[in-house]
């Protein structure tokens, strides 16, 4: 086989094999978060306590409204007793001790409804040694609680689903890392596949073997994400980092599995919050490494990198802050507290979940909007919700009590609760806008001051003029050109950041044009771009705004993003969509005015031609 035939064998082997890897890794990922909207519909069991790295009893309530509803209370476990971890270690491994020392793993922990757990308490000086059986009884309906798991699930299985797309359509190290990473970390939860594997003690052993070395291989992932991020290549001293990934990987790898020596009877408390800890390291070093990158990028690529500098600021540690206030005792320890409520934790899960589709969207567009845009929207968001969920968490199950509403009339509620969320959040947004978008206000204002110019101009050549520099300078645009159409072709009037070699006309079948009869802004799709002589990088055309009706369109305006680098946003769309509007009706008018002109001049040199005898 020639050389040449072999190499495209190899990458053909390597991307099938990739592929292959990659769909199986998805069913993973979905296999351990999916099976999770069960417990939306039917709750699963919990014996009523928490239980950290050493074995130290530290919550006796779990998820029951009062202690005195808990297993683990009646049974009589307290707050301070100890497991003998020694006493229940995993060796062998298929005995029921393990089995139960396995479903107490790492804080709060669920189980098939009706299963039972051989637990040995430790001696104290007040007592000695001895045996506890429980019973493992379903979870108390929670509507609000519901509600959080249904949304930290399908933000799970988008997440994963958004990942993987970017595997398929562009394979790399750079969508490789982000995938692997979002295996371990996106908002789903599995304690629905926990519970099903707690009934081999095999099968659960190897699962949590398999969940370390993933969680090892997250942090690795995330760390190669940011060397590589968002055009999949690491540039100088970078590289050097990226060739001790491998190193790290196996640093990750021993914490993890150091946290797993308590159900061998060793204390590992302090590995278990270490193997946590790593992740806010890994979350600051990533930052800095995409902050130390910014000056190799350019400004529209760096816009993209700000959004995920956000997801690793905000969302990895939301999530890590989640699980260290349901697999560990730190909190309880520094602040006397119990578990953190669930739906608090299933709500610093959502935000990881929202975060990663950022960076999704980051990678997946050649050009994003301002990263505050969708944050101030989501911050809006989070806080018109919090105040159903703050009133609707302690009254909820009081409202069902008294009112008894079956199923289908809370989903009315809840649907009617969701339309007042969305208007408000409408309402609230235009607000924030307007309150913390001072910049975009002055422009706005100073936009419907040049539309009221437009509607008053009195020749064609200023309404193109006025299109075109008005809306780079009040939006510090990159580019902007206009051609209007004569005879059936589109010709270049006026422009800015455009070259004299580059595009002067269109045609009218061009498909450039193709939405022009739409009436409103369409974005221009990268292929569009390449197939027509325009301008690149950031002068490159975003936006194309046609100005006319439904049956003539007078002229094309071509709009660049902004010089920071940054996309124009829906609220700038709606803004260069009104000018559009108010430029029609001034090219109607003047046409108008200039045709009576010359059926004017055409009637007066009529009148005065000689008069035939």
């Amino acid at each position: 086989m020639p050389a040449e035939d072999r190499l495209i064998a190899d990458r053909n082997g390597a991307s099938l094999f990739g592929r292959v890897a990659l769909v199986l890794l998805t069913i993973y990922a979905l296999a351990m978060v999916a099976p999770d909207f069960l417990r939306v519909v039917r709750p699963l069991g919990s014996f009523g306590l928490a239980t950290n790295g050493d074995g130290m009893i530290y919550d006796v309530q779990g998820p029951f409204a009062s202690e005195e509803d808990s297993p683990a209370w009646r049974a009589g476990l307290r707050v301070g007793d100890r497991l003998d971890l020694v006493a229940m270690r995993c060796i062998p491994v298929d005995t029921d001790l393990c089995a139960s020392a396995l479903s107490q793993l790492g804080g709060v922990n669920y189980v098939v409804p009706g299963r039972e757990a051989r637990l040995i308490i430790a001696a104290t000086g007040k007592r000695p040694a001895h045996e506890v059986t429980l019973v493992a009884e379903p979870r108390p309906d929670n509507r609000l609680f519901e509600v959080i798991v249904a949304l930290d699930i399908l933000a799970g299985v988008l997440v994963v689903l958004g990942a993987a797309w970017l595997v398929w359509t562009r394979p790399g190290a750079m969508t490789w890392g982000f995938f692997v990473y979002v295996i371990q970390f996106n908002p789903g939860q599995a304690f629905q596949i926990w519970a099903w594997t707690q009934l081999w003690p095999w099968a659960l052993l190897a699962q949590d073997f398999i969940a370390q070395a993933m969680q090892a291989a997250a942090y690795t992932g995330l760390l190669l994400f940011a060397l590589r991020a968002p055009l999949d290549r690491t540039e100088g001293r970078w590289r050097n980092v990226e060739r001790a990934l491998p190193a790290i990987f196996i640093v990750f790898l021993a914490v993890a599995l150091a946290g797993m020596g308590s159900v061998f009877g060793y204390p590992t408390e302090i590995w278990a919050r270490s193997s946590l800890f790593v992740g806010f390291a890994v979350s600051v070093a990533a930052v800095a490494i995409l902050l130390g990158r910014r000056r190799d990028l350019s400004p529209r690529d760096y816009q993209r990198i700000r959004w995920v500098i956000w997801g690793c600021v905000i969302g990895l540690p939301a999530y890590l802050l989640a699980q260290l206030s349901q697999e560990t005792s730190l909190f309880a320890e520094l602040f006397g507290l119990g578990l953190t409520s669930e739906e608090v934790a299933g709500g610093l899960y959502l935000i990881n979940g929202v975060l990663c589709l950022f960076v999704v969207e980051a990678v997946r567009r050649p050009t994003v909007v301002n990263v505050w845009i969708p944050l101030r929207r989501a911050t809006v968001f989070g806080l018109l919700l919090s105040v159903p969920v703050l009133f609707l968490h302690k009254q909820i199950e009081v409202i069902d009590e008294y009112i008894h509403m079956p199923n289908w009339a809370w989903i009315a509620v809840a649907s009617g609760l969701v339309y007042l969320i969305a208007r408000a959040h409408e309402f609230a947004t235009e607000l924030a806008n307007r309150l913390f978008d001072r910049e975009f206000i002055r422009a706005e204002r100073h936009l419907a001051t040049v539309g009221e110019t437009i509607l008053h101009a009195r020749s064609l050549a200023e309404v193109d003029r006025l299109l075109v520099d008005e809306p780079m300078r009040s939006l510090h645009l990159a580019s902007a050109a206009l051609f209007r159409e004569q005879d059936g072709v589109y010709h270049r009037r006026a422009s800015a950041g455009w070259d004299a070699d580059e595009a002067d006309a269109f045609a009218a079948d061009d498909p450039l044009l193709a939405e022009r009869f739409e009436r409103k802004p369409y974005p221009v799709g990268a292929t569009q771009a390449s197939h027509a002589r325009l301008p690149h990088d950031l002068a490159r055309p975003l936006l194309a705004v046609p100005v006319g009706n439904p049956r003539r369109c007078y002229a094309m305006i071509f709009y660049s993003g902004h010089e920071a680098g940054t996309d124009l946003d829906s609220s700038e769309h709606h803004l260069l969509g009104s000018l559009a509007h108010d430029a029609e009706i001034a090219y109607a008018q003047i046409e108008s005015e200039m045709l009576h002109e010359r059926v004017a001049a055409l009637e007066g040199q009529l009148a005065q031609a000689p008069q035939p005898s």
